[in-house]
């Protein structure tokens, strides 16, 4: 085995920092066990604050095992850090062997209360409850080491009761697979989805209505606390070639002088799937749009805010996006300009870099993909 082979099988990640936390502080914590070689706190390329987590690379292979063993979930600034092995396998992480996916867990869950209940099933490389700035979003992850061990924890704790809430536990999938499962749902549904039919309608004449397309299994208009209708219902058939005729013949179609939608009929999580989808695939777009045509600009004067910023460079092409970075309310002298194109940005950076802008000359590079 060459060196750094070695060195990287001592490596710990550290995970949820404090933003204040620094390599110093870490260095002081972490050489309590035994001699540190490094230690790597990940930043922001542009703003240099930290991104809540942080590499640790010790001399022995055994001095990582003991700070894993004996720091996993310390306070440090007030926030429970929490330590697993560097996992630089990227077919491991994403190959989902081994990991498992909790949902429905009470709010007081936390990473170490999450880990002390999964741990006797096998051994985890990481585990984490998401979280979000009001807390616990009420579901998890836990990745062991072998698909063996996970398969023990779905057997024993899936529908068990954890302080009160009955737990689901399955194998974790991929978005790509939950995606593929939405898109099966979509080519076999049998449930359909009707609005805009006014509050005229009632159970039984949505079913006169939609009968002649296949058997019913069952029809409901929703209604409000008096009874009326709400505008909109569903319609579950015993097939879904009723289904997909149903919707079909009847979206669209003038009932009482308003078109109604028909269509698919899809739970939540499916309709934020696909929103999410969406969601990403503009993302996308717009990185591919604006890759090579983003300037980063330092020494900005504190005069300059986004517009007279985007006016400054609007001659050199189409911009697509502007922002100066504040904090509390005021700039912190750097900013982005994105270009719909690598030449008009280039462009700009050679005729504007250096140019005195305000009071202070500017220094322009094309940012960089982390």
């Amino acid at each position: 085995m060459n060196i750094a082979a070695k060195y990287r099988q001592a490596s710990l990640y550290v995970g949820d920092l404090h933003a204040d936390v620094t390599e110093d502080l870490l260095f002081k914590k972490f050489s309590a066990v035994g001699p540190v070689l490094s230690i790597r706190i990940c930043r922001d390329l542009a703003t240099r604050r930290s991104l809540g987590y942080a590499y640790v690379n010790f001399l022995q292979l055994a001095d990582a095992q003991k700070a894993l063993d004996t720091m996993n979930f310390d306070l440090i600034k007030g926030k429970s850090i929490r330590l697993m092995w560097s996992q630089r396998d990227a077919y491991l992480r994403k190959s989902g062997i081994g990991n498992v996916f909790i949902k429905n867990l009470d709010r007081s869950i936390d990473n170490k209360t999450l880990y002390e209940h999964f741990s006797a099933f096998g051994k985890i490389l990481s585990s984490k409850v998401m979280s979000d700035d009001h807390g616990s979003r009420g579901y998890a992850f836990v990745h062991f080491q072998n698909q063996i061990a996970a398969d023990r924890a779905i057997e024993e704790m899936n529908g068990t009761l954890l302080k009160d809430c009955r737990l689901f536990v399955g194998r974790f999938k991929s978005r790509k697979d939950r995606e593929a499962e939405f898109q099966n749902k979509a080519h076999e549904f049998t449930n359909v989805y009707i609005k805009n039919f006014g509050d005229e309608m009632d159970d039984e004449r949505l079913k006169e209505v939609f009968s002649k397309y296949g058997k019913t299994l069952s029809v409901k208009v929703m209604t409000d606390s008096s009874g009326k209708s709400k505008g909109f219902g569903f319609v579950s058939f015993d097939s879904h070639e009723a289904a997909k005729r149903a919707v079909e013949e009847m979206n669209g179609k003038d009932i009482n002088g308003q078109l109604l939608f028909v269509g698919r009929a899809q739970k939540k999580a499916e309709r934020q799937a696909e929103l999410k989808q969406m969601f990403e695939q503009l993302k996308h777009e717009r990185f591919r749009r604006c890759q090579g045509a983003k300037l980063y600009i330092k020494n900005l004067d504190e005069t300059i805010d986004d517009e007279k910023l985007r006016r400054e460079f609007s001659s050199f092409g189409s911009i697509s996006r502007v922002k100066v970075m504040q904090e509390e309310g005021r700039s912190k002298g750097f900013g982005l300009i994105c270009f719909s194109s690598a030449e008009e940005a280039t462009k700009a950076m050679t005729e504007m870099n250096g140019r005195i802008l305000g009071s202070k000359p500017l220094n322009i590079a094309l940012a960089q993909k982390p």
